[in-house]
């Protein structure tokens, strides 16, 4: 799954945000989805005290025939490496991407969308971690997050599938989404190659029984290693 670099990563906090600035212009916040076969989920956690980035890649068979959400998990990736930055607000992606791209250079099926947890556009440099990773990868991207790092919206309904814009300014930045009623929602907003609407619907098509769309919920697992996927 290699491409040309996009970037060195040997960056001062002042020319990372730089480079967040000069990259956010490439986002692609339109559709560009080829036809979906297979989704993969993206999460990121951390051992020995921040020291090594452990990166876990899911992919997941889509099937919009089969009984809802439709998916079938057929591989998955757990990748360590030592982390290469230290966490700087904002910068997160800097500090996360490198150990997915790792996971994802191991993949042997290569998924036509990508759900990573994290923000996508939702970002105050409209740069984050999914938006960051899709331009690496040239793929089509969605953050799923599990809290706001800026915009603002209305007050959400209280059933599952009830969505409320997330807007900066006058900005569209994605959706606030309850997931499952009665519970926090999250935050859904296009990493790259999507539509803020077509973002929301690939996450409600991957809605289980649990908060989180099944592609980040297994990666999550598989990151934290909490038992078997």
């Amino acid at each position: 799954m290699g491409r040309t670099p996009l970037h060195d990563w040997s960056l001062t906090p002042r020319q990372a945000i730089a480079l967040q600035r000069q990259l956010a212009v490439d986002v692609e916040r339109h559709d560009r989805l080829d036809a979906v076969t297979h989704i993969a989920g993206v999460d990121i956690g951390f051992e020995e005290g921040g020291a090594i980035t452990r990166a876990a890649v899911v992919v997941l068979a889509w099937s919009p025939e089969a009984p809802a959400p439709g998916l079938t998990l057929v591989e998955r990736v757990l990748h360590r490496e030592p982390t290469r930055w230290p966490y700087v607000p904002g910068l997160l992606s800097f500090r996360e991407v490198p150990a997915a791209l790792g996971a994802f250079a191991r993949l042997t099926i290569r998924p036509q969308l990508v759900m990573v947890d994290g923000q996508g556009i939702a970002h105050p440099r409209r740069l984050g971690v999914a938006s960051h990773l899709g331009l690496w990868l040239d793929l089509p991207t969605i953050g799923v997050a599990k809290s706001r790092l800026c915009g603002r919206h209305h007050e959400l309904g209280p059933e599952r599938g009830d969505w409320t814009a997330l807007i900066d300014g006058d900005e569209p930045l994605g959706v606030v989404l309850r997931s499952r009623a009665g519970v926090k929602p999250i935050y859904v907003s296009p990493g790259h190659r999507l539509g803020i609407g077509t973002a929301r619907d690939w996450v409600v098509r991957c809605l289980g029984r649990t908060k989180l769309p099944e592609p980040t919920r297994l990666a999550d697992r598989l990151a934290s290693r909490r038992g078997d996927l």
